[in-house]
């Protein structure tokens, strides 16, 4: 990923969306040939020259102080994440040399968190990497996300289900939304570490297979995924009106908790009683089927 391209097209990208009144400046006559604000107004609202701003839209910004990029992202009025990504940019653009990129490692679940995912038997959980992969999960985990499972190419990935995929406009019952969601949380995590090849490579593969994902990663919007509810049309039990909740795992730093619940006496708290009896069955067969030591445990279809 060409790290000035990504600044200039985020920064461009936020400064087109906002007009002038939205900016409380005022306006004279109709002849504007951008959409949005001017750099000259922009760099007015944030309190710095107009060759500095035209700088660091550029794709410059090592060296910008804390203050100035608060004051950036005042004058285009980033919400919470897009701040965040904004001084993830600003901190990859300070490092003087870009650090070779890494090699694609193979994280793995701390074996404590597995003995905690296992001993959640109502409610599915997985464990995530930053890049979307389940890692992780326990029975009901592995049943709610099956369909995600069904990739043999690596591991159930849910940006590489969310577009190729079919299946996945019927699974998620606001797939628009996944998707929205699904690109987000994978840009912002770019702005944080540029020099991912796993992350690259999987941005690589989806842009050549999606034009929905294309179309997506170059409107530069971020995401923070915090938790709240996910609507699901499961192949088997049927609709999952489910609430998340999102925890990173402390002592391995990238690896982050999903917990799925539902509202006691719902028919989505059936629907997993449901989804707990066939999980079950499902196990017991692939376990008879699987020669021991043959896989990773938390991870099996």
């Amino acid at each position: 990923m060409d790290q000035r391209a990504e600044i200039r097209d985020f920064l461009a990208s936020r400064r087109a969306r906002i007009t002038p009144q939205q900016a409380g400046l005022p306006v004279y006559g109709s002849n504007r040939r951008v959409p949005g604000l001017r750099r000259e107004e922009v760099a007015m609202l944030a309190g710095v020259s107009g060759d500095y701003y035209v700088r660091l839209e550029r794709g410059n910004l090592a060296g910008v102080s804390e203050g100035v990029l608060e004051s950036l992202a005042n004058a285009l009025q980033l919400d919470e994440a897009e701040r965040i990504h904004l001084h993830d940019l600003a901190r990859a653009a300070q490092r003087r040399t870009p650090r070779p990129r890494r090699r694609a490692s193979t994280p793995t679940v701390p074996a404590s968190i597995q003995t905690i995912l296992d001993a959640m038997t109502g409610a599915p959980a997985v464990v995530r990497n930053d890049r979307l992969d389940i890692l992780g999960a326990n029975v009901l985990g592995r049943a709610l996300y099956a369909p995600l499972y069904a990739d043999p190419t690596g591991p159930a990935n849910h940006a590489r289900f969310a577009f190729p995929d079919p299946r996945a406009r019927d699974f998620w019952v606001d797939w628009e939304g996944a998707a929205d969601d699904t690109v987000g949380i994978l840009r912002a995590e770019a702005g944080r570490d540029p020099y991912d090849t796993a992350l690259t490579s999987l941005v690589g593969e989806l842009s050549t297979r999606s034009e929905e994902f294309r179309t997506r990663w170059a409107a530069h919007d971020v995401h923070l995924h915090r938790g709240g509810a996910k609507k699901i049309q499961h192949p088997v039990v049927g609709r999952l009106d489910l609430m998340y909740d999102v925890l990173p795992v402390a002592q391995a730093p990238g690896l982050t908790l999903l917990v799925y619940t539902a509202e006691a006496g719902t028919s989505t708290a059936d629907a997993l009683q449901l989804l707990a009896s066939w999980a079950a069955t499902r196990e017991l067969e692939v376990a008879e089927q699987t020669p021991p030591g043959s896989g990773p445990r938390g991870t099996s279809a």
